[in-house]
């Protein structure tokens, strides 16, 4: 190759890296440019499922293109984070992040995914307490009353949750340790069948995320006796917590939004702004606030070091319970 030759290489290669330079930055400029998928590891008509819908259509506003919303059900979140995982890392697949995803880790040992090496956190978007209600025909009007039902009935009392080693199980789980009644445990692939029959008496009593039972709360249809975060929900200031009668006792669900690990880091970003913009107006702040939900602003960052925090918090948990999935 001569010099000649050599120098308009040289040259022709720099402008190609300059250009690609350039166009990195920018390429969550033109994001989205087409409809974008939000997979939630629960059925629809559950708590994870609300506050999804709720951020996806504030985001669809800002982003000019629909936000598809696929329900996929079943392991525990597993099968709806490894859809995710094997999902090309564009922005255009993104996932519905819970407490379920911070749980599997210690509770299954054939993952086929790390969640902390594979979803890059995107945004947290609430906090939200538990609940603990029962179908209104037990009588029990209180905590103590509750166990002291329960214990008067040994082995006779269901207890939904909505799923196997979910936080609504480990809820339930650690109030059995912690009191020593003796009820039944139900798993439902969600919190949306679990409160069907919560509703129709099959199950009579459980724990759950307040954003999906609190209207079948305020219509009568369940009794909440309490919540389980260490102080009172905004949204039901009447009802106590857990730990008013349990010290100690505590236990929140987050929801977030994640991705495929490789997003885009500017595509991270848009998200996360617009996410933070929405958390931050008023009237979506007052619509969470009557699903019983706190916001929870931040950068990836910071939802990041949430996530190892309550990671090892529950794992904790799990491995001292001795609670193994298969």
């Amino acid at each position: 190759m001569t010099s000649t030759r050599r120098r308009n290489f040289l040259l022709a290669a720099t402008a190609v890296v300059v250009s690609m330079l350039i166009a990195g930055p920018t390429y969550a400029q033109d994001y989205p440019t087409r409809p974008v998928r939000v997979i939630v590891g629960f059925p629809a008509g559950g708590g994870a499922d609300v506050l999804t819908r709720v951020i996806s259509e504030w985001l669809q506003a800002r982003l000019g293109q629909p936000l598809i919303i696929e329900n996929r059900p079943g392991a525990s979140t597993n099968l709806a984070t490894e859809a995710v995982v094997r999902a090309p890392a564009d922005g255009y697949t993104l996932l519905a992040t819970t407490t379920s995803n911070l749980l599997n880790g210690a509770l299954y040992d054939d993952l086929k995914y790390d969640f902390v090496r594979d979803i890059a956190p995107i945004a947290s978007l609430t906090t939200q307490p538990l609940v603990l209600e029962i179908n209104p025909a037990i009588p029990a009007k209180t905590v103590p009353e509750f166990i002291a039902y329960v214990k008067a009935n040994p082995g006779k009392i269901n207890m939904g949750n909505s799923g196997t080693g979910t936080v609504s199980h480990l809820a339930a789980e650690a109030f059995r340790v912690a009191t020593g009644i003796d009820f039944v445990n139900v798993p439902y692939r969600g919190s949306a069948p679990m409160l069907t029959d919560l509703l129709g008496g099959q199950v009579h009593a459980a724990f759950d995320n307040l954003p999906g039972s609190i209207d079948h709360i305020r219509s009568g249809s369940l009794r909440a006796l309490a919540v389980t975060t260490a102080v009172r929900a905004e949204a039901l200031p009447d009802v106590p917590t857990v730990g008013d009668f349990i010290p100690g006792y505590e236990a929140f669900a987050v929801a977030g939004i994640g991705a495929p690990k490789g997003t885009p880091a500017d595509i991270i970003g848009k998200l996360n702004a617009e996410i933070n913009a929405g958390l931050a107006d008023p009237k979506l702040r007052a619509r969470l606030a009557e699903l019983g939900a706190t916001v929870l602003l931040g950068t990836p960052t910071d939802f990041a070091n949430l996530i190892a925090r309550e990671t090892e918090k529950w794992a904790k948990l799990i491995r001292s319970s001795g609670i193994k999935m298969k």
